[in-house]
This record gives C-alpha cells, structure tokens and sequence, in this order.
C-alpha cells in the first residue's frame, strides 16, 4: 500500500471518530436541568404556601362539573387517613412547597441519555421522563400519581408529555382534575435558574388549557431528607362520614370576594376570566359588601 493511499485512510479514519463524537453529543442549544434546585415563591406565595381560599376560582378555565366539585369541597378532606399521604400529581407537583432534584440516566454503551429522574422533596415524590422514543402505554394501562413521560428537546427547552395520570387535585381548594387528564411541561435552564412551565389539559373538568408556571434556583448544597408518611385518626369521625357541603350550602364561598372586594361572578372562574379583556365586564358586576372588623377594647 502507497505512502499516499495509506496517509487518505488515516485521515478518512480520522475523520470518522470526529463525526463519531459529534453525534454522540447533545446539541449546543440543550441545557441540561439536572442538579439540585430550590423553589422561589416570590411570584405566588399565597397560591402555593397558604394556599388558596375557597371560592376562589378566578383566571381558571374550569367546566359546570369543576365548580361543583370545588364548592362541595371541605378542608377537612385532607385529615382523612386515606388522604394524609396523597401525594401530588406530576402536573401539580412542580407547584408544590418542595425542592427538586434532577438526574439523567445514561446508555453505558452508547452514552446516550434514557431518561431523566425527578425527585420532590414533598411526599418523596418521583417521575421518570423517558427520552429515548418510547412510546406511551395503551389506554388500559395503570395510572399512577406521576404518570408516564416522555421527552424531546426542542430547542434548549426539554419538552415533557405526560398521560396515565390518577386523578387528584387541579388546585388546593378543591378544583379537581380527573384521570383523563394529560399534561406537558416546558423545562427552561438559564444559568443557575430553572422555569417549569406545567400545563394541564383536562377534557372532563377543563374547556381550555390552564397554565403555571415555577422557579427553581440551582442550589448544589441542597440535601432531602426522607419524607416518611403514616395515616393516622387525626379526628374521631362516624364510620363512612366524608366531609363536604351540599349544593347551595356552602357558607365559605362569598368570604373571598367579599374580602377583596371582587364581584362573586367573577370568582366562579371558566375561561373568559383568564383574559385582560375581562376585567372590562367586571366593571358592570356588583361587589359584596366588606365585612366589618371588629376593634378590641383591649
């Protein structure tokens, strides 16, 4: 074999490993989220710590169904020892007071990554995002509270979708989101901050799409710890009683606008509350009267 026939091979050779490394790498717009990340609440703390109040149902693009469901609603649901260790379903959980831990999971042959592991701190809860081409499970498959996910990067954007969710809470006040519901999530790394955009799509108790979104700051520090759950009897209670309120029965629900002074119309939600526009047709509505507050004599 010539000098030169031998020098093309090499560099043929050559020039096959660097393409080789190429592709094994992920492209330069990805940013990759994993790490361990602490929530900032700067934006919601009502909504998320607290938690919001009953009949607030404002900005919420919810059905007759929904609203029904949210007014039986009472507080007192969670002390159920069924209730006490529900964890939260992977489309609420971003919103939830917990810190984030997140991993990748990679082919020890090829170097690509299967899939990224999530970790919230609050009820120990885990989703698993699938990223190499699965497909989702059929419809009989089980549904569980963090679903199945799969993932693709568009962009720097890691796109998640979500389907064979158990139905749980759309918001902490009694909205509900049902089984059939799928859910994305647009996770966005700039730097040492991280935005969750989470969006529920509900046939049954949404007409639209409803949105939130969540901000985590990079904390390499940060350190979980387990979190252990045991139901207990928290109140004596008659055999089969489950807290609620019948239709129209519901004392709670004019607290809210009367409070803040915005017409009970308004806070019955659906979608034209979402938009700017809304507020105009406000303008026409009646307000409840402030209650009064009482003054010590202390």
């Amino acid at each position: 074999m010539g000098k030169v026939n031998r020098v093309k091979i090499a560099g043929g050779l050559i020039a096959l490993l660097f393409l080789a490394a190429l592709t094994g790498r992920p492209a330069r717009a990805q940013q990759d989220p994993s790490g361990e990340w602490s929530p900032r609440f700067d934006e919601d703390w009502e909504e998320r710590i607290p938690g919001p109040e009953i009949g607030d149902y404002l900005g919420i693009p919810i059905n007759e169904a929904a609203r029904l469901r949210g007014d039986s609603w009472d507080a007192t649901l969670v002390e159920l020892p069924e209730n006490q260790c529900r964890a939260h379903g992977s489309d609420y959980g971003w919103r939830g007071p917990s810190n984030l831990s997140i991993w990748k999971e990679v082919d020890k042959a090829s170097q690509k990554v299967i899939a990224y592991h999530t970790h919230l701190s609050a009820y120990g809860a885990e989703q698993t995002i699938w990223m190499d081409g699965r497909p989702h499970p059929p419809d009989y498959a089980p549904h569980t509270w963090a679903g199945f996910s799969t993932g693709k990067w568009e962009g720097d954007i890691l796109v998640v979708t979500t389907t064979h969710l158990k139905e749980n809470w759309l918001r902490r006040n009694g909205l509900p989101r049902s089984d059939l519901a799928t859910a994305s999530a647009h996770i966005m790394r700039h730097g040492n901050y991280l935005t969750v955009a989470a969006t529920t799509y509900d046939p049954v108790y949404l007409t639209e799409p409803f949105m939130r979104t969540s901000d985590f700051v990079y904390n390499p520090q940060q350190a979980m710890a387990p979190w252990p759950c045991e139901s207990v009897d928290e109140v004596d209670r008659p055999a089969g009683v489950v807290p609620a309120h019948l239709p129209g029965q519901n004392t709670f629900l004019n607290e809210f606008p009367a409070n803040y002074g915005i017409p009970p119309e308004a806070t019955r939600g659906g979608a034209e509350t979402m938009y700017p526009e809304y507020q105009i047709k406000m303008k026409t509505m009646k307000t409840l009267p402030r209650p009064v507050k009482k003054v010590s004599n202390r």
